[in-house]
């Protein structure tokens, strides 16, 4: 399986090892060890004009996940792209007093879902089933490893 990762911001260091185990270890809990997927970390920037010109909604979001098996793509192994903004990770881990590692790895795995088709915007019952599959995909990465490290200064700047 093939992870390709993207990281559109400078001031960002990453642990891409990690990050690329990481996101291999999600697809096989997904059973989709054999598919190809790609990961975009950005800012908020991109991410809201991302979210704008897909979704029709001009502001950012924490994650998009654009699937490719709902195309007419002759590609069958690429499951799709996920992006995470980086900065509302952030404010979010802090405001749920988890770390950054956690929170992206959490983006990621919904991300993920989205591009398997679970979609808790569809009813309650959808978003109760692909809460529990987090949860057990999240444990079954046991420890979070390190996927993310930044320059403390300069992300305190961009918050």
């Amino acid at each position: 399986m093939a992870v390709f990762l993207r990281v559109r911001l400078r001031w960002l260091s990453k642990h891409q090892d990690s990050l690329v185990r990481a996101a291999r270890a999600i697809l096989d809990a997904l059973g989709e060890s054999r598919s190809e997927l790609s990961v975009e970390l950005v800012g908020d920037g991109r991410m809201r004009r991302l979210n704008r010109v897909y979704r029709g909604k001009d502001r950012t979001t924490d994650v998009l996940a654009f699937a490719m098996r709902e195309t007419k793509s002759p590609c069958r192994r690429l499951l799709g792209d996920v992006v995470i903004s980086v900065p509302t990770a952030m404010r979010q881990a802090k405001e749920a007093g988890r770390s950054l590692n956690e929170e992206i790895a959490a983006l990621l795995v919904h991300g993920v879902l989205h591009l398997c088709g679970y979609d808790h915007e569809r009813n309650d019952r959808e978003a109760a089933r692909m809460r529990r599959r987090e949860r057990a995909v999240l444990r079954a990465l046991e420890a979070i490893p390190c996927l993310l490290k930044r320059r403390v200064r300069q992300a305190k700047r961009r918050l």
